[in-house]
């Protein structure tokens, strides 16, 4: 009966129930059902990309990301995780000193997440090369790398989910307590063991121990007034130049770009290193006048 009655209504190309009570009734009682229905297929759908995003993060903690990933994980719904993003050119061909850098600095707050007991699935790590994403690129239109960013679990990002190296650095530390400003996660950076600056300090130490020892009989120019003169104005002329900033910022030595390499950065709350030295030597070269104008 079900089989001739729709072929009589395909033939009259009207409905008897159309515009009926009757219709009307049997929409608003499939609504629910569809409704409970798209919600069930959304929620499955969501376990099933938060499980495949948490396989990855097993086995590294940065997911790297081409144009097909990018679009399912981190652009389309359904979605209740945030996903931090660095956009980078990590190609030597790209000569793009600050990536890599940038890169060591994002691989720390990443493994501090994954291994830290406030590892949870609210958040992952992704990584874009442009050489295999250039596409994301010129969909988010980016012009320069490297650029972190953050996708929050609803809404589109917003200007402050695009992390400000010249204000807040470069540093785990600094991309940590962006993160958290962003997301309200609180990731404490583990730095993996360094050892260079201790033995650094130890042959420091033992050098100079070995030179007083050899002049122990003759000690008198520790009390050279002129010689710890000279390193006051020394130590003076590194601080002025930026060097104190150069260590807790961590700047690229100088950046290179399409147009040649770049030692002045260009923006008024930032440096490069070799920016700082620049401005040291022009502080000692020039230091009578410097001195004059303070007299003055």
């Amino acid at each position: 009966m079900f089989f001739r009655a729709s072929n009589i209504l395909s033939r009259r190309g009207t409905d008897p129930y159309k515009g009926s009570k009757f219709h009307l009734r049997n929409i608003k009682a499939i609504k629910p059902a569809l409704y409970y229905n798209l919600f069930i297929l959304s929620y499955f759908q969501l376990e099933e990309k938060t499980q495949q995003l948490t396989d990855m993060t097993v086995k590294k903690s940065i997911i790297p990301l081409n144009f097909n990933k990018f679009k399912e994980y981190v652009k389309s719904p359904p979605k209740d995780y945030s996903f931090i993003v660095m956009f980078t050119a990590m190609a030597p061909a790209r000569r793009c000193a600050i990536c890599q850098h940038v890169y060591d600095e994002y691989v720390i707050v990443a493994n501090s997440f994954r291994f830290s007991q406030a590892y949870n699935n609210k958040i992952f790590f992704g990584m874009v090369d442009f050489d295999e994403g250039s596409d994301v690129f010129q969909m988010l239109r980016l012009n320069t790398a490297p650029v972190i960013m953050h996708f929050p679990a609803k809404g589109k990002p917003k200007p402050a989910d695009s992390m400000d190296f010249e204000r807040a650095g470069i540093h785990a530390e600094a991309i940590a307590k962006w993160i958290q400003d962003r997301t309200d996660v609180q990731i404490r950076v583990f730095r993996p063991p360094n050892y260079s600056g201790l033995v650094a300090f130890a042959m420091l130490f033992l050098l100079v121990a070995g030179f007083l020892y050899l002049r122990r009989n003759n000690l008198e120019f520790l009390y050279n007034k002129q010689m710890w003169a000279v390193c006051a104005v020394f130590f003076c002329f590194a601080m002025v130049s930026g060097q104190m900033w150069n260590q807790i910022r961590g700047p690229p030595f100088f950046h290179r770009t399409k147009n040649g390499p770049v030692y002045i950065n260009g923006g008024s709350h930032g440096q490069f290193v070799l920016e700082s030295y620049i401005v040291a030597i022009l502080s000692i070269l020039f230091k009578e006048e410097i001195f004059s104008l303070c007299v003055e």
